[in-house]
């Protein structure tokens, strides 16, 4: 079986958020279980800077220009490149310039991605033809659209990392990317006079897949689906829609081979932990006491990610004695109110602005608590990583929070299933009963370490997701 990835970011070469973890890790794992496995990705600067060599596979003029693709390899897995230098050779992300401003064609840049693929679709590549096309997020929601339009014979999936990012565009583009017209109705990829790149990927797609089963049944309800939920409930509905849980990558966040780490540990032997807190503590200013119970942030600093109630429910923390790291960047509000609370309290509070790959690893391997208090979360891997690091979870009860963090209540100790602290409602008080039921656990260190060797133990793998998706494809082709 031969597998096309599409997406706009890929760990460790470019990365903006989990859509790079899951690119980077998912193929991988797909290989290993048995398939022929591709990517295809933007030629934006860091991926050429390091995939280094390519083979030019061919050349052709599209409706964004002329395309030059490429192939290169990555630890095994086959990259195509759409080098492209006027849409895709640029500073900052992705997907805005350096003053965060959306890049005013990114209806070209993302339509091309999506028309590329339909090109490998219909033999582009003399060598190399996918039978199934997996597209991931907004970014590559038209493939499916543009296989229909030009009857590619392939099977087309498409997964959904984060529902709230649309890819909405002005309808005057329909001809300019060359959209059937009769494609823009609702039964189609209008939504609301705009074209919605999400909405292609949805309407066309031969089946649809979230990163987990909590997140795929919340996205057919109001709250959760964006005016997208009718259309999920009939994917629904008509089997074709899928909750399939992300995994972490094990040769990336393993603290008994993690090299980013002070001190290397597992759960049979977490001594080497209190190493990892200590320098935490003092990289970050607070105070270095193992005693101290030491809560953790490592997030974009959003409404979504729950953050203001951890300022909501920060000085019932602190007054128990707790100390909270924050790594993150984002709102300039929450950024002012977190870098105003650690001035207010030294020693207590630290926060350092932006993203670090590595500093995240020596968060999380060195905090006793990692929060994701999110409103809504489609997987979420942060706290998949804090069970790997024995740094217990505290999250919201939605989307793939649910379906990994079980909480810390009298009957899961009993029974060895707890790994964390769940809450229920996206409130400040909700928060702050999961934080004082932390301290209580704090204060039995050997309850507390039963706990985490449990964490440790779950198995969060790839394997069983790449198997997941094999089984989908296989469906889909039969």
């Amino acid at each position: 079986m031969q597998v096309l990835h599409v997406c706009s970011e890929l760990f460790p070469l470019l990365k903006t958020g989990g859509l790079a973890d899951v690119a980077g890790a998912l193929p991988a794992a797909q290989i290993a279980e048995g398939a022929d496995v591709r990517v295809l990705i933007p030629a934006f600067p860091d991926v050429k800077k390091g995939l280094g060599e390519t083979q030019v596979i061919g050349t052709l003029a599209t409706f964004a220009g002329h395309v030059t693709l490429s192939l290169g390899y990555f630890d095994g897995v086959g990259i195509y490149l759409i080098d492209v230098p006027g849409l895709y050779d640029r500073p900052g992300s992705p997907y805005h310039d350096q003053s965060s401003f959306a890049y005013p064609d990114n209806h070209l840049r993302f339509a091309l991605l999506s028309w590329m693929a339909c090109e490998l679709a219909l033999n582009f590549d003399p060598h190399w033809k996918p039978d199934i096309v997996h597209s991931h997020d907004w970014h590559a929601g038209l493939c499916s659209a543009y296989i229909r339009a030009r009857n590619a014979p392939v099977r087309t999936v498409f997964t959904v990392h984060n529902l709230a990012f649309q890819g909405l565009f002005g309808a005057h583009h329909l001809d300019e990317l060359y959209i059937p017209r009769e494609f823009f109705q609702m039964h189609g990829l209008e939504f609301y006079g705009q074209i919605s790149f999400l909405k292609a990927g949805l309407f066309y797609s031969d089946h649809v897949t979230t990163v987990s089963p909590t997140y795929a049944k919340e996205i057919t309800r109001p709250e959760f689906g964006y005016g997208m939920e009718s259309l999920l409930l009939e994917r629904e509905m008509q089997g074709r829609l899928t909750g399939i849980l992300n995994g972490v990558d094990e040769a990336i966040w393993q603290p008994r081979d993690d090299v980013l780490l002070s001190a290397r540990y597992d759960a049979d032997d977490l001594r080497s932990k209190a190493v990892n807190k200590a320098y935490l503590q003092r990289a970050m200013g607070l105070d270095v006491d193992d005693s101290r119970l030491v809560f953790a942030v490592v997030s974009r600093l959003t409404s979504q990610k729950g953050l203001d109630l951890v300022l909501e429910a920060l000085p019932d923390l602190l007054e128990r004695g707790g100390q909270l790291a924050l790594l993150g960047a984002g709102d300039a509000v929450l950024q002012q109110a977190f870098l105003a609370a650690a001035a207010d309290n030294p020693g207590q509070v630290g926060v350092q602005l932006g993203y670090h790959e590595a500093f995240s690893h020596r968060i999380i391997g060195g905090a006793d608590v990692i929060m994701v208090p999110s409103r809504f979360e489609p997987c979420g891997l942060t706290q998949l990583y804090g069970l790997k690091y024995g740094t217990l979870p505290l999250v919201r009860r939605t989307g793939g929070l649910a379906d990994t963090v079980v909480d810390c209540a009298l009957e899961n100790l009993a029974d060895g299933t707890a790994s964390g602290f769940v809450f229920e409602e996206a409130t400040g008080k909700s928060l702050g009963n999961a934080i004082r039921r932390a301290f209580v656990l704090w204060s039995r260190p050997k309850h507390w370490r039963h706990v985490q060797q449990h964490a440790m133990g779950i198995d969060f793998g790839w394997k069983v997701a790449a198997q997941e998706y094999l089984v989908l494809y296989n469906r889909l082709m039969s």
